[in-house]
């Protein structure tokens, strides 16, 4: 794996390289040695401790943020949470075959007893008038949702809004 460490509002210390480097070398079990992973440390306003973690794959994304006091404590963080999303998405990422060229062949071929297919329980249908981006925000907090699919009433293309951590919003729109 060749990981890449950038910092934001943050100086990466040789201590924080090397703890990045140590932690995220226990994923190379998964991963080939060309899979490219992407590091950003950061100081949040709050004073927390931010690191986010993306490592590209042919057709997938696997991404893992997380956020504490101290940075060391986060690094430990995201390392698990990545480990987990692997062992849960094996099976689908394996079986659509767009992924498994970054992954190494004996993690391709293991056997998990704690797999889980996903399975989609539920299924909504509703109807979407036209909104715009505002509005579809205060129709998902009078729902009290954390996120709203709407048709865009600027470009008549579906959308979603999502409420983030920070309490502001996200806009999701289709790329063409």
């Amino acid at each position: 794996m060749r990981i890449t460490i950038s910092g934001k509002n943050l100086d990466i210390t040789e201590g924080l390289r090397s703890a990045v480097e140590e932690k995220l070398s226990r994923l190379e079990k998964y991963f080939t040695p060309d899979t490219i992973v992407n590091v950003t440390l950061s100081v949040t306003k709050k004073r927390h401790q931010k690191m986010e973690v993306t490592i590209p794959i042919k057709g997938h994304i696997i991404r893992a943020e997380q956020e504490s006091d101290d940075m060391y404590v986060t690094i430990d963080l995201v390392e698990e949470v990545i480990e987990a999303q692997l062992k849960k998405y094996r099976q689908k990422l394996v079986s659509q075959q767009q992924g498994a060229g970054s992954f190494k062949q004996e993690f391709v071929d293991a056997e998990s007893a704690e797999e889980e297919e996903v399975k989609i329980i539920r299924s909504k249908k509703f109807g979407m008038k036209p909104m715009f981006p505002e509005d579809a925000c205060v129709q998902m907090e009078l729902l009290g949702h954390t996120f709203f699919v709407f048709r865009n009433a600027e470009t008549d293309e579906v959308n979603v809004v999502y409420k983030r951590k920070d309490g502001n919003y996200g806009l999701i729109e289709a790329e063409n």
